[in-house]
């Protein structure tokens, strides 16, 4: 594919074509790194926002921690003999409650600095939990005689204790308990009281409590009852829900959203009663706009019900898909200046293709800068209307027609409005991208079906 006579061959015009296009790549690159450093900064900002007020909440508990005494055996070398020795220590019983019924309220609070925007909210739970001796106390080897049940501990576990409120409470038989910090005497995250447990051998233990707590984002419960039934309410309208288990009912309106949960132990694959440490509660990754289910914790940590209050846009995101559109957009137009070019006989140079793809790549640009200060759907308004505008002025020049120039106005307006389509419509983006590819594809062979690639095109007659 040569020149033929000074005149380029139509075969060397789209080998050019191409060459320009994959120079494009390189800048179009340099959006995609621009966009992820963007999101980079806003995520600090975000996390300079919510400093001192409390993260994403995990909560957990209550459980009855009860001390026993246990004999604990070691072998140990004294002069050259293996010596068996038989120590009295002390151990921690866990037992988890038969039933418990929690309600939380979360009250959302939209929080901005600048053009950065983080949700915050305020959450008060308030709940029963009923506490007895399980049928499977004998499989932990703990005798009663053994158990000191006047000094055991009532535990409630908080990923974040800094958003605990002051006002927290818990009842057992109707009588308020004073509350210490921490997960427990042996220490962790949330509060504990000290409860006399005599009487848990012969009658259950009622207790009722309530607190309230300060987070961003996300909130989840790691269940360990027997019965765990979970009610949430917020006036937040765009919630997602994740973890390793789903509400058995939700309902999600302009009011906000309602989610009923009920999970039973044998779904958590462990028992009421145990001797060993409870897992703990992971705090819950806010889930994102793209995905509807929040990706579940980890096999280490417990196992948790979890629903994150996300942005109704995620607009790094969605520039971030847009941009890897980019080649669509090149392609279109440089295919249609390489038509006119071929088959028009206009000739377009290189530098004319490079640009009028700096312009495409431009739009991505103006595409973030607009939407982290106007949102994004009016930004890609103005952003498509400020290139298609352009591009279509320069090729009336280019091309030396203002019809021509209204075809490539045109394909810009459709392209931009089929990627609107292609974002909102992800289920459906690759059918609908393919279909159109497949339409050009056909629309170019049919076109070009009588061209010789490798010869130099006719020259008009004199007349």
């Amino acid at each position: 594919m040569d020149r033929i006579g000074g005149e380029r061959t139509p075969g060397f015009k789209l080998l050019l074509t191409i060459l320009v296009g994959l120079a494009l790549t390189i800048p179009l690159f340099s959006v995609y790194l621009l966009s992820w450093d963007r999101q980079s900064q806003a995520r600090e900002a975000r996390q300079s926002i919510t400093a001192g007020w409390g993260g994403p909440q995990a909560m957990s508990g209550p459980v009855l921690v009860i001390p026993y005494r246990a004999n604990a055996t070691e072998t140990v070398v004294e002069n050259g003999k293996s010596v068996t020795r038989t120590n009295h220590v002390t151990r921690e019983l866990t037992l988890a409650p038969e039933a418990i019924e929690l309600s939380t309220e979360v009250k959302p609070d939209l929080r901005k600095r600048s053009i950065y925007k983080v949700v915050l909210y305020h959450a008060r739970t308030s709940g029963k939990a009923r506490f007895a001796v399980p049928s499977d106390l004998a499989r932990t080897g703990v005798q009663p005689v053994d158990m000191d049940l006047s000094s055991a501990e009532l535990r409630f576990g908080l990923s974040d204790a800094r958003g605990l409120g002051a006002n927290a409470r818990v009842l057992v038989g109707g009588r308020p308990l004073r509350l210490q910090p921490g997960g427990g005497s042996s220490g962790g995250r949330g509060f504990f009281a000290w409860v006399d447990a005599s009487g848990l051998m012969t009658q259950p233990i009622a207790v009722d409590f309530a607190y309230d707590f300060r987070g961003n984002e996300a909130l989840s419960l790691a269940p360990q009852a027997g019965d765990t039934r979970w009610t949430v309410r917020s006036s937040w309208q765009n919630p997602s829900f994740g973890g390793d288990f789903l509400p058995n009912a939700r309902t999600v309106n302009a009011k906000g959203f309602d989610a009923a949960y009920r999970i039973g132990n044998l779904a958590l694959g462990r028992s009421l009663v145990s001797t060993g440490d409870a897992p703990a509660a992971a705090a819950p990754t806010p889930a994102t706009r793209d995905a509807e289910y929040a990706r579940p914790t980890d096999g280490d940590s417990a196992q948790t019900a979890q629903i994150s209050l996300i942005q109704p846009v995620d607009l790094y995101s969605q520039v971030d898909r847009a941009t890897k559109y980019g080649f669509l957009f090149i392609g279109f137009t440089f295919l249609a200046l390489l038509m006119f070019d071929v088959i028009g006989g206009v000739r377009v140079s290189a530098v004319e293709y490079l640009l009028m793809g700096a312009a495409l790549v431009l739009f991505f640009v103006l595409l973030l800068a607009f939407a982290e200060v106007i949102g994004f759907t009016l930004a890609y308004v103005l952003a498509s209307a400020a290139i298609a505008g352009l591009n279509t002025a320069y090729s009336a020049a280019v091309l030396g027609s203002w019809r021509r120039a209204a075809f490539i106005g045109a394909l810009l307006v459709g392209l931009y409005a089929v990627l609107y389509i292609l974002l909102s419509l992800e289920a459906f983006s690759l059918l609908i991208g393919s279909l159109l590819l497949f339409a050009a594809l056909a629309g170019v062979m049919y076109a070009t079906r009588s061209i010789d690639w490798s010869a130099k095109r006719e020259q008009a007659q004199a007349t």
